[in-house]
């Protein structure tokens, strides 16, 4: 018998602000659809822990025996600046920067973003569609919205009408926002602005002579709006009612908002059962921004070379630390906590490495079966990896006590004990054993901090010859050292 059918998992759905009974629209099978990244620049980390969060959920529905088709896009054209109306396409603005295609910028970071998922260990989804491979099925969706009389068009580009929406639907519902209000708190039209109402959005943008990703259309050479694109792939793939729809709390509103008004235009009722939002990262408990400096990508964590933090962490470590928080919570990241999830993780691991040791006994101090059953509760409330994490780390109490003769486990109850450790720390949480790697880091560390240590005395004793020696040798092997008013670090390439 499947898991799913003896464990009742709830859900946050934040169209109804409620914790739900999770219960897919056909049994035994889930459509989840995630919004994928804008491929214009290097995966921002902030990013990665929404993906990751959707790849722990992904990772859970497929242990409880469920078939999961999960649908993640690449937002490949049709992004603007300010995410609404305005401003210059993301990906033609990088290119134009990088004197490239705009096909080169979406390869690059398309094959950045996958292998920083790879290094983290991420599950492929069942299906990658990108925008730009759906042009056709957005055009025929906006000509279904516009024969129903929920858009129109001008001068070659085409809006959706939200206040005419809003007579027959609810729009604004997800975020908990009044048209109403929203009209009262909105400026004025400009003078050039062609939209009839500040709310409207656009289905399909009229392109300019420079723009140079354009496609025809019956309104004239153009591109699609950013919303319109996870519309036409999640409905083509999942159906128009599917199970999950995922994503950042920052897409909730324009962009979740407006899949649901394109999607209740077309077919009449709305496409998603429960909508999931993942929370976002700081930095030091602040914002992470390029514009600040206070910003960290995901190989600079892995290598060390950076400012921010005092040494490399492992894909594995980083991961973990992120799996300690709720996914709706803010996490906030830093060298403090890092290095106290590196030490967590460590001894998670030493513990698994150190059950096929366990010898058994003829009776079990450790209600084995109920504490697997409470690991289970944990992630059948709303995934909520922190208590199995503290769960686990209860596991591996027993475990330490059992190794020293001071509680005994049967047979039975060891394979339970083994089992059930392995499928949530590996298969759900996605974490990897690399125990013998970071023991090789470690020995990689004292080794550099002891030249380091010679090499300042050297610079002490102004054997400049000796001190260069040692800095030249290190770079020809991939070590580069930084020298600061707080000391010298390094990193590795």
């Amino acid at each position: 018998m499947q898991l799913y059918k003896t464990q009742q998992l709830k859900v946050y759905n934040s169209l109804t602000s409620t914790k739900e009974l999770f219960e897919p629209i056909n049994e035994g099978h889930v459509g989840m659809y995630v919004c994928g990244p804008t491929v214009y620049s290097n995966v921002h980390l902030g990013n990665c822990r929404t993906f990751m969060s959707f790849d722990m959920i992904f990772r859970y529905l497929r242990h409880l025996g469920y078939k999961v088709r999960y649908v993640r896009n690449i937002t490949d054209a049709g992004h603007l600046e300010d995410d609404a109306d305005d401003g210059e396409d993301k990906i033609a603005k990088k290119a134009r920067l990088e004197q490239i295609e705009p096909m080169e910028v979406v390869q690059r970071y398309t094959v950045d973003f996958h292998n920083i998922l790879q290094k983290f260990n991420f599950l492929p989804p069942s299906i990658e569609p990108t925008a730009t491979g759906h042009i056709i099925e957005q055009i025929e969706i906006i000509k279904d919205i516009l024969d129903k009389g929920y858009a129109y068009e001008i001068n070659g580009s085409v809006y959706f009408d939200v206040k005419k929406f809003n007579e027959d639907y609810e729009y604004g519902k997800l975020s908990g926002r009044k048209l109403e209000d929203m009209i009262s708190n909105t400026r004025e039209l400009a003078a050039q602005d062609e939209k009839k109402n500040a709310q409207d959005f656009a289905l399909w943008k009229k392109a300019e002579p420079q723009h140079i990703m354009r496609w025809p259309s019956p309104w004239g050479d153009g591109f699609p709006g950013w919303h319109l694109e996870c519309t036409a792939m999640s409905t083509k793939y999942l159906g128009e009612n599917f199970d999950i729809h995922g994503g950042g709390m920052d897409l909730k509103f324009p962009h979740h908002e407006c899949e649901i008004a394109q999607a209740e235009a077309c077919n009449g009722h709305s496409p998603v059962k429960y909508w999931l939002h993942a929370n976002m990262l700081t930095l030091n408990g602040k914002k992470m921004a390029k514009s600040t400096g206070n910003n960290i990508l995901p190989d600079e964590i892995f290598t060390g070379n950076n400012n921010i933090l005092r040494k490399a962490f492992s894909p594995s470590v980083v991961r973990f630390f992120m799996m300690q928080a709720h996914y709706t919570s803010i996490l906030d990241l830093s060298n403090e906590a890092l290095l106290a999830s590196e030490k967590g993780y460590q001894r998670l691991m030493e513990a698994i490495a150190g059950l096929g040791n366990l010898k058994p006994g003829v009776t079990s101090d450790f209600d084995v079966k109920e504490w697997r059953q409470r690991c289970y509760n944990a992630m059948n409330d709303d995934f909520n990896t922190p208590i199995l994490i503290a769960s686990l780390f209860e596991g591996v109490k027993h475990i330490n006590l059992i190794k020293e003769g001071k509680e005994q486990l049967t047979e039975e109850d060891k394979h339970i004990l083994t089992q059930t450790m392995n499928s949530f720390v590996f298969d759900v949480l996605g974490l990897e054993n690399i125990t013998d790697a970071g023991k090789d880091s470690e020995k990689l560390s004292g080794v550099v901090e002891l030249l380091i240590q010679l090499r300042n005395e050297a610079r002490t004793n102004k054997d400049f010859s000796t001190s260069d020696k040692i800095r030249d040798q290190l770079a020809a092997l991939g070590i580069q050292l930084k020298d600061s008013k707080e000391g010298t670090t390094f990193s590795v390439s």
